[in-house]
């Protein structure tokens, strides 16, 4: 029952005031401004990562980030190795219970395509504290471009729930001079 019910029961013929039809219309075109916002800004904000992803086996992926590591190999810290690969190199990081293997070590100012892919479950690859975020999945190689700006070392969390050890789920890329 409404408070002041319609002459007529049929609500839909009756006539919109003028207040209410211009919420409506400023509505109508604040939604028409953003949904076509969010495609402009997927070309002119810059900050979208590469969507280079490929199908691949997951046992094919360790066997390349292997290859990788046993290749560039510069040392070890706690058992995970630490590699360093030429500047514009392909770079390999995978993701499994519970850990991102193995240590980066790149250089500043220089270009680097990330290969990543998880060989269990779906983890997520946040860099900290640039902001970069993926969810990384098992079967597919994520490729992203980065070229590091500034030397220390970041930290990589699984920011995507993987089990009882997530919290522990980390690794390291450092970047050097």
């Amino acid at each position: 029952m409404a408070v002041t019910p319609p002459d007529q029961k049929i609500w839909w013929n009756e006539p919109i005031h003028r207040l209410e039809l211009g919420w409506i219309v400023i509505a109508f075109l604040w939604g028409l401004f953003m949904f076509f916002f969010m495609i402009a800004w997927h070309f002119i904000g810059d900050q979208n990562l590469s969507t280079e992803t490929y199908r691949i086996q997951p046992s094919a992926f360790e066997a390349k980030v292997e290859a990788f590591a046993e290749q560039y190999q510069v040392g070890e810290e706690s058992g995970v190795p630490v590699v360093r690969p030429p500047a514009g190199e392909d770079v390999f990081m995978l993701a499994r219970l519970w850990e991102w293997w193995p240590v980066l070590e790149l250089k500043k100012d220089q270009s680097y395509r990330i290969h990543l892919s998880s060989l269990d479950w779906q983890h997520g690859f946040s860099l900290q504290p640039t902001g970069i975020n993926i969810q990384v999945h098992p079967g597919y190689e994520h490729v992203i471009t980065l070229t590091p700006t500034e030397a220390g070392e970041f930290g990589v969390i699984c920011n995507e729930f993987c089990g009882i050890g997530h919290h522990q789920m980390t690794g390291r890329i450092r970047v050097v001079e």
